[in-house]
């Protein structure tokens, strides 16, 4: 899918923006966690009423960007080495690595340990470290779903097709027009009340695909603390 790149200047401020064309009716501004802005616009929008549009939510934008700045610096990125810690559903945990014939990880004493064939190799470590999470993502992803379903009222309208998890830079999750639910692997590391946060947004799109008032009124019926929710999210996970 191409993505176009922009820019338009507001007051003394430049605002870059990409856009990403889709078969949809409207146009949907989205501020990343890493304070890029993202629009899905329809086939035929023109580049004069996207920009249009950029201008007139600008100042919401811009306040969204300093929410997401007031958590940098993020984490550095993790080198894989013992000693080092890494979170576990919103807990820290020193990373334990140690010889073994067998390749293993768990939980033992408030450590993550790694047991390895290759102790020494920071790669093999963060493999199976990786694969660890992914399994622990789709048993609790898939127990948090459950839960979260009964926030509704009518649990059975807002049922997703199906759940894909995977690992990505931008987004904690989203919800595709086939009612495909996809996770972000990260959330796996933020506490289970920031992991119902996103499955309970995303189960809201169902109802409303975009982000106007009456989505608003949904995920606060479901959820009336979700701000305070997105928050940690962003907190622990920055």
């Amino acid at each position: 899918m191409k993505c176009e790149e922009y820019s338009i200047d507001y007051g003394k401020l430049v605002i870059r923006f990409t856009v990403v064309r889709r078969k949809r009716k409207t146009l949907e501004i989205a501020v990343e966690p890493d304070s890029t802005v993202s629009i899905a616009a329809p086939l035929s929008a023109s580049l004069e009423s996207i920009e249009r549009k950029v201008r007139k939510r600008a100042a919401w934008i811009q306040e969204q960007q300093r929410y997401f700045e007031q958590f940098s610096p993020r984490t550095p990125d993790r080198r894989y080495l013992p000693g080092e810690t890494h979170l576990y559903l919103g807990r820290q945990y020193r990373l334990k690595v140690v010889k073994s014939a067998l390749s293993t990880v768990k939980l033992f004493r408030g450590r993550i340990v790694v047991q390895s064939t290759q102790p020494e190799s920071s790669k093999e470590t963060k493999r199976l470290l990786d694969e660890w999470y992914a399994t622990k993502a789709r048993l609790k992803f898939s127990e948090r779903l459950g839960t979260c379903l009964q926030r509704f009222s009518r649990p059975a309208f807002v049922v997703p097709s199906g759940m894909t998890i995977r690992l990505m830079r931008k987004r904690w999750g989203s919800m595709s027009k086939r009612r495909r639910l996809l996770l972000n692997l990260r959330m796996i590391q933020a506490p289970v009340d920031a992991i119902d946060y996103v499955i309970t947004h995303e189960l809201c799109h169902i109802l409303e695909p975009n982000h106007n008032a009456a989505f608003y009124r949904i995920l606060s019926k479901a959820m009336n603390d979700w701000e305070y929710r997105k928050e940690l999210l962003e907190r622990i996970l920055a």
